[in-house]
């Protein structure tokens, strides 16, 4: 792992270049090592570290997961500096919230909310402006010339007389140049890498296998760790004997930390065999009754009973219900979900000294940094984080428990340990996606089109889970997606916010599904209500929303809309904007002899305003249908007496090659500021297929998942 010593913004500091090679990982700040000499490194800003020889490496403060930010966080920082892509190398930053905070989620160096581009949009150019200015102020100053004579670009600064030099070059003596506050940033028209499909960088190392995620990290005199936790989440150990355990091969030792039990050996399959026999008490604690039909049944009356939190509302839509002879009311329920990404919780960490360095895969840099710090006791100065790559995210690594646990365990035993979690620790010991009960009441005109509607969302609150959000205040990531873009004269949308008693946390698009589910599968159900055509029905209703219409239009006429399907086939059709994205879909479906859905075809149209990597664009909004699928079609996590039954993808599914459908995407080109991508595809593929059903057996199903047995039943 290669070092950076930490400097000012205008400072620069000296010290040995990074190792040969392209993609750089684990860069950590504050610290200063010695690397394998390449020159002396200077460092410009946070973003931005430049050796003598011309070697310029790029900081991605957010973390990779497989949503390509190791690549558009730096075209963004090259595009204004001038540098040839393929030629730089990228590091992830290290824990500073104050140089790499994510202002949109409130401050945090955190990666969630499909916010990196457009956290990064602004502030990553004018970086990258920054630095080209000092250095082009510094070849004018050492060729006596102005400013306008120079010309910065391709990773060199050329001037009158054929005089040309190198970043590399002129580095050091740019740090004797002012820091330009408001540099001048390229016009969309002179984009040569924001725009232009490219290439990931990060491809190569994950193809050839160089890649380090954490599940493959190595440190001098690592040992693994496997931890026996509650069979209930929130349990605790009241005694156990690991008699048996300890005099298995390989064990070092069994220590008790506060989460569980942990077995540390020489390997991990060791370590997880000696684990098997610990004899173990449990306080299963104050969840040892939680099950998923009682916490429905609770958020469910929590919904007549709890206090709403106002997000929107404008006339009197009460009073226009109550006097309308077409009223439609209907109630729409989520379940509880995994996250189970395909690599499980993993951290490797090393205490010595009162000190303890962690490596591995985070989406919350700075909070495992504090969470760890507070643990144990110590400093935050006194943490070192380093961030490998992450094998999948969608939320579950934004929280810090298996962190924590990573260094407790190497506190306990005074050696680098590296604790890895089975699939069924994983997928058992989640903070899970909430349930959601969702009841919407609306009035309709003689003309078929609402003149009233109410909405109301009961659920858990993540955010007042995570960061203490007091009862009283509405947790905006509740109400993403709430408010349809439909045009309705009177109207409230609220929630309320009921603990179900079980731990849940940030999941892939977070309520924009729950919301999306439930109003687009209303509309559908409006329209019906109306005899009209659920695609005629909504653009009817978006006359004052042109991004709306237009995507709604072009998802329709690209899917052939309206036209004849093969027998046995149906089409549904949802939109939605999220973080920015204006996005709709159409799903193409038929039902397996077995009565499940078969997704043949799913036509996108997308509007994200201005794209930084078109070819990311595309594979995210790909992966984010195929994730969304199975909650809509398969996933559910239940509990009994306080314990999840699903404990592999055996009884969890995740969607197979076989399934995925052809995906159909058209991008609409935009200057307008950009919209996130990673997620919101994620949510409207759900009411895309939950109206497709309905439209193929006249069912409509309002409790997910879809599976053939709840078709069957509808």
């Amino acid at each position: 792992m290669e070092h950076i010593a930490e400097t000012s913004r205008r400072g620069f500091l000296k010290t040995t270049a990074f190792a040969s090679g392209g993609l750089l990982l684990g860069v950590a700040i504050p610290a200063l090592r010695e690397a394998h000499a390449a020159g002396t490194l200077h460092t410009p800003n946070a973003w931005v570290h430049i050796a003598d020889d011309n070697t310029i490496t790029l900081i991605s403060a957010r973390s990779e997961m497989g949503q390509g930010v190791y690549t558009s966080m730096p075209m963004l920082i090259a595009e204004e500096l001038g540098v040839d892509l393929a030629k730089i190398r990228v590091a992830i930053a290290p824990p500073d919230a104050k140089a790499y905070g994510n202002a949109l989620l409130g401050g945090p160096q955190l990666t969630g909310g499909s916010t990196s581009v457009r956290d990064g949009w602004d502030k990553l150019r004018v970086a990258g402006a920054q630095v080209r200015e000092m250095l082009a102020a510094a070849a004018a100053s050492k060729w006596n010339v102005s400013r306008e004579q120079v010309t910065p670009g391709n990773g060199f600064i050329t001037g009158p007389g054929g005089r040309k030099a190198s970043f590399g070059e002129l580095a050091a003596a740019a740090s004797t140049m002012p820091v330009p506050e408001k540099p001048q940033l390229k016009d969309a028209s002179a984009f040569r890498i924001i725009g232009k499909r490219t290439r990931r960088l990060d491809t190569p190392s994950k193809v050839n296998g160089t890649a380090i995620f954490g599940i493959d990290v190595k440190v001098p005199g690592m040992t693994y760790a496997a931890l026996e936790q509650s069979p209930v989440i929130g349990g605790t150990v009241r005694s156990f004997d690991a008699g048996k355990a300890k005099g298995m091969p390989g064990v070092i030792d069994v220590v008790q930390i506060p989460d569980g039990v942990a077995v540390v050996a020489n390997s991990w399959w060791r370590a997880n065999q000696a684990r098997k026999q610990l004899a173990i008490q449990w306080d299963d604690g104050p969840n040892a009754k939680l099950n998923d039909k009682a916490m429905l049944e609770g958020i469910r009356a929590a919904s007549a009973t709890g206090k709403p939190l106002v997000i929107k509302a404008q006339g009197d839509p009460d009073a226009v219900i109550a006097a309308s002879q077409r009223v439609v009311k209907r109630e729409y329920v989520s379940q509880l979900l995994s996250h189970s990404p395909l690599e499980p919780m993993n951290f490797t960490a090393d205490w010595k000294d009162g000190k303890v360095m962690l490596i591995g895969p985070t989406q919350w840099q700075d909070g495992a940094q504090g969470a760890v710090a507070t643990a144990l006791g110590v400093q935050p100065q006194d943490v070192s984080v380093q961030t490998t790559f992450l094998g999948g995210g969608f939320g579950r690594r934004i929280d810090l428990d298996f962190i924590v646990q990573a260094a407790q365990i190497s506190k306990a035993v005074n050696r680098p340990v590296k604790l890895v979690w089975s699939r069924e620790d994983d997928m058992t010991h989640d903070f899970y996606r909430p349930q959601a009960v969702h009841q919407l009441v609306a009035a309709l005109g003689a003309d078929g089109k609402p003149t009233a509607m109410t909405f109301r969302l009961t659920s858990q609150s993540i955010t007042g889970r995570v960061f203490g959000l007091p009862a009283e205040v509405q947790d905006p990531l509740m109400t993403e997606a709430a408010l349809a873009p439909y045009a309705i004269p009177a109207f409230r949308h609220d929630v309320v916010k009921h603990d179900a008693g079980l731990r849940v946390g940030y999941w892939r698009s977070v309520s924009h599904l729950l919301n999306a589910f439930a109003n687009e599968s209303f509309v559908d159900e409006l329209a019906k209500e109306a005899g009209q055509d659920p695609y005629a029905y909504r653009l009817a209703l978006l006359g004052n929303q042109p991004r709306f219409a237009n995507v709604l239009k072009l998802a329709a006429d690209k899917a052939g809309w309206g036209t004849p399907l093969p027998a046995g086939r149906a089409r549904g059709i949802a939109l939605m904007e999220g973080y920015d994205t204006y996005m709709a879909q159409v799903a193409e479906i038929s039902l397996n002899p077995d009565g499940s859905v078969k997704v043949h075809k799913v036509t996108v149209a997308a509007d994200l305003g201005q794209m930084v990597n078109p070819d990311t664009v595309e594979a995210q909004i790909q992966s984010s249908i195929i994730f969304g699928m199975g909650p809509a079609l398969m996933q559910e996590i239940t509990l009994d007496n306080g314990r999840v039954q699903q404990t592999n993808f055996h009884q969890f599914p995740i969607v197979r090659m076989n399934e995925a459908p052809v995906i159909d995407i058209v991008l609409v080109k935009s200057t307008e500021k950009p919209g996130g991508i990673g997620e919101p595809a994620t949510a409207v593929i759900v009411p895309a297929i939950a109206n497709a059903v309905a439209a193929l057996t006249g069912k409509r199903v309002r409790k997910l998942p879809m599976t053939a047995d709840a078709i069957r039943a509808a």
